[in-house]
């Protein structure tokens, strides 16, 4: 019985140290390497706003959003308010959209991305502790480093960027939202994409 006993405490501690992120408690810490080589820890941006965005170039749902130029849109939008926006990239060598720093450096300057860093994470460590399962997925972090959003860019899980002018962005709502200083109207969705290749 106490053998039964300790292994439950054991176990309810384990599932305590990697609980799941959640909407309305504080973000779970990282730190990451970008592609040029400089390390970005998450507290570095306590006081500001940021972006999280999983991404995986080859994903035809990151196209969407990318051939479009519907994200770079949104990330400089993001960024002439201050907003700090990182890009996190966690398939793993050998899978589909794993990138090197220096691929990321290249494949970022190719779609003209205007997140502020292209992180690597290539164990998949952060990606897990975030539990982000799809390219895209997408978390803001308010600037007191509560998670406010977490979920799919917009309310359209079609690959067909048509559709981008009469879908809702929930990512630009839940800026505009936390920036006026109001809470954010819808802050957790169910995100579409490919699956992040762990």
């Amino acid at each position: 019985m106490k053998k039964i006993l300790v292994s439950s405490l054991v176990l309810g501690f384990a599932s305590l140290a990697v609980a799941a992120p959640e909407v309305g408690q504080p973000a779970p810490g990282f730190t990451l390497m970008d592609s040029h080589g400089k390390e970005h820890r998450l507290a570095d941006f306590q006081g500001k706003t940021v972006v999280l965005e999983w991404v995986n170039y080859g994903c035809p749902f990151v196209k969407k959003h990318y051939d479009s130029k519907n994200m770079q849109t949104l990330q400089k939008a993001a960024a002439e308010k201050g907003v700090v926006w990182l890009a996190i990239c966690s398939s793993a060598p050998g899978k589909q959209g794993n990138e090197t720093p220096e691929s990321g450096k290249a494949k970022t300057a190719e779609y003209g991305s205007a997140a502020t860093a292209y992180l690597v994470d290539a164990d998949g460590r952060v990606g897990k502790l975030y539990e982000a399962r799809t390219t895209p997925e997408m978390f803001v972090i308010n600037p007191e480093g509560t998670l406010i959003y977490q979920g799919a860019i917009d309310d359209n899980n079609s690959p067909d960027s048509a559709v981008i002018p009469d879908s809702k962005n929930f990512v630009k709502a839940a800026l505009d939202d936390t920036l006026a200083g109001k809470p954010v109207s819808i802050p957790s969705t169910k995100s579409y994409g490919c699956s992040v290749k762990y």
